[in-house]
């Protein structure tokens, strides 16, 4: 009988395909980051407990090309400070990609907001363009010009906070109960410039991170890193402390709702430094 694809797969071909991902060289990717204070009480609003914000309401755009052999990579994320303990960390609130591949192990794996949008990192010269877009909309958009060379960071451990969860069958609740999951990375920066610039945000049904108004501008760079990650389950959550945010994992038609934006909260949240 021909081989049947969809069969199981022996021990071998899977001890061979785990001793491959074993072996990966470094990955390195080139991004814009771009960090600002927002409103604290928006940051708190936004952080499932039993996360909480930090001394600072900060806000990070990631948004990086990735140099993965035979399928280059856009990717992004947008981010808010946040704490678990004493860990300080971000939790994401969207991670665009570019294409699917990159979302089955970051979201069944580690439980990570990824979503198929568009990602831009652009440089012609000292000036510099990135932008995170899904349905149409650059909701996020971060321009300027290179304005010189940044020292190289030391190797630095990060850490991001994610919910592991299967929303359940029946159509309510969970089929388990949530994880928060901590994913530790390993980051290593070959080169760093400072960005001289400003931050746009765009209304969006979808990726509502208007509401995380630009305060104050505290740093944009543009920089070439590398970092492995992995992840552990640091406690198992309540999913009735969850379930009012599972639709930030999710594009809920149901959100156009909620209401037009007030623009008196958002005022400025398209400008650059307030």
């Amino acid at each position: 009988m021909a081989r049947v694809r969809y069969g199981a797969r022996s021990d071998a071909e899977a001890a061979a395909a785990r001793e491959r991902s074993a072996r990966l060289p470094d990955i390195w990717s080139t991004g814009v980051v771009a960090v600002w204070e927002t409103d604290p009480d928006v940051v708190a609003a936004v952080l499932p407990p039993p996360l909480k914000p930090t001394a600072r309401p900060l806000v990070r755009a990631n948004i990086s090309q990735v140099d993965l052999p035979g399928y280059p990579l856009g990717a992004g994320s947008v981010a808010v400070a946040a704490a678990h303990g004493d860990r300080e960390g971000w939790y994401p609130l969207v991670m665009p990609m570019t294409h699917e591949r990159a979302l089955i192990g970051g979201r069944e794996v580690f439980g990570e907001p990824k979503k198929l949008g568009e990602v831009t990192v652009e440089r012609d010269g000292l000036v510099v363009r990135a932008a995170l877009a899904r349905h149409g909309i650059a909701f996020v958009e971060v321009r300027g010009a290179v304005s010189g060379p940044l020292p190289l960071p030391e190797p630095v451990e990060k850490t991001d906070f994610y919910f592991k969860f299967l929303p359940g069958v029946e159509g309510s609740g969970f089929d388990a109960d949530p994880v928060l999951v901590h994913c530790v990375r390993n980051e290593r920066v070959r080169k760093l410039e400072r960005v001289t610039g400003d931050v746009v945000l765009r209304e969006s049904m979808y990726d509502p991170v208007a509401d995380l108004p630009v305060r104050r501008l505290v740093e944009i760079t543009i920089g070439e890193k590398t970092t492995d990650q992995k992840g552990t389950v640091a406690e198992r959550v309540s999913a009735r402390d969850l379930l009012p945010f599972v639709h930030q994992r999710y594009d809920d038609p149901l959100q156009i709702l909620d209401g037009p934006p007030d623009t008196s909260v958002r005022k400025g949240a398209s400008d650059g430094a307030a």
